[in-house]
């Protein structure tokens, strides 16, 4: 239901403010205001991403949580979309996205809403069988000599026959 809210919601307000702007400014000048912030905010989007993916990078290197670098890369590449798109309301939710401190408060006020039953980073996977070992899940080709040539020591092993 909230989210056909958004839907209605958020193309009613932007003709609105196109409305508003427009009469108030006029038309070339309200394209060209969108223009520009769809310039300026892909150049932000570039510059705000590559730190982010260098913090992301920075807590897989470390074996940290990267959780948060994960969820700032996310709210970055929506604010992209958002700012890509016409309109007033969607570049200042895109805007306001791409500053840390606001990234920071809805990663706060998402990940308080959000229960984390397990995470593993680090370690391959191992099943544990009914008898009580341990299992490594693998993959294998069974390569079979070639019948037509003669059998020699592989050199890996010493060779039965010289002594």
């Amino acid at each position: 239901m909230w989210l056909f809210l958004a839907f209605l919601a958020v193309p009613l307000i932007e003709i609105a403010l196109f409305i508003q702007v427009g009469g108030l400014i006029g038309l070339w000048p309200t394209l060209a205001i969108v223009a520009l912030t769809a310039i300026a905010g892909t150049w932000l989007v570039k510059s705000q991403g590559r730190m982010a993916l260098s913090q992301l990078q920075n807590s897989f290197q470390k074996l940290d949580d990267p959780t948060e670098p994960l969820a700032h890369g996310a709210m970055i590449l929506i604010s992209g979309a958002l700012l890509l798109t016409p309109g007033f309301f969607t570049d200042a939710v895109g805007f306001l996205l791409l500053v840390p401190q606001v990234r920071v408060a809805v990663f706060r006020y998402l990940s308080a809403r959000i229960t984390v039953h397990n995470f593993q980073m680090g370690h391959p996977p191992t099943y544990h069988s009914d008898s009580g070992g341990t299992v490594i899940d693998g993959e294998f080709e069974e390569v079979r000599p070639d019948p037509s040539t003669p059998r020699r020591p592989s050199g890996w092993v010493e060779d039965s026959t010289r002594h």
